[in-house]
């Protein structure tokens, strides 16, 4: 059985965060955290694509690549999976939440390419959670990507009135207080890492 899922979803979050210990999903991170408001959006739903894809994905996995042995498929059918349940988020939001849509423009369906959503899929199979880990898992992750992107759009929210070196204003600045909150949550990793 291993770890339960309640210590799975904090894990998740803290001290095994999908992208400040493993670094995946820092292309929409880096570049959509210069305001809040569009981090947040697209942290909500980046979360709410992990929730699901990593839910759909272990059932197809279990009940589709395992029974018929080809689980060779898996990255084709997990992307697959992906990029569907982003197209149908794609559409929901752009009708009714056409200003976050715009906010987001390119960054919204290239969340389907976002290695922190397809990284949470494979992580679900190479660790062997069953259903309700890999849902506490797939919303633990959402939730920590969610959090240092809200956490990385506040400090460069001030920022912007501070005097920045020519040489690391955006990414250099932006990569440069990421290390620090990596640093920041190692500091949690001795309560309970993920396996």
């Amino acid at each position: 059985m291993g770890i339960s899922a309640f210590l799975l979803f904090w894990a998740a979050i803290f001290t095994s965060n999908i992208l400040l210990t493993n670094f995946l999903g820092m292309c929409s991170y880096l570049s959509v955290s210069k305001e809040v408001g569009s981090s947040l959006g697209l942290g909500v739903a980046v979360t709410f694509v992990l929730v699901f894809t990593t839910a759909l994905n272990w059932l197809a996995y279990q009940y589709l690549l395992v029974p018929f042995n080809i689980v060779y498929l898996e990255y084709i059918v997990f992307i697959i999976v992906i990029a569907a349940f982003v197209q149908l988020l794609e559409l929901i939001v752009e009708r009714y939440a056409p200003a976050l849509y715009y906010t987001l423009g390119i960054f919204l369906p290239l969340i389907t390419v976002n290695c922190a959503i397809f990284g949470v899929s494979l992580f679900m199979v190479i660790r062997n959670y069953n259903f309700l880990q890999s849902i506490a898992f797939g919303a633990g992750s959402g939730l920590g990507w969610l959090l240092a992107i809200l956490m990385l759009a506040g400090i460069r929210a001030k920022l912007k009135e501070k005097l920045i070196p020519a040489g690391l204003r955006g990414a250099g600045i932006s990569l440069i207080i990421t290390g620090i909150m990596a640093l920041a949550f190692i500091g949690f990793s001795g309560i309970a890492p993920i396996q």
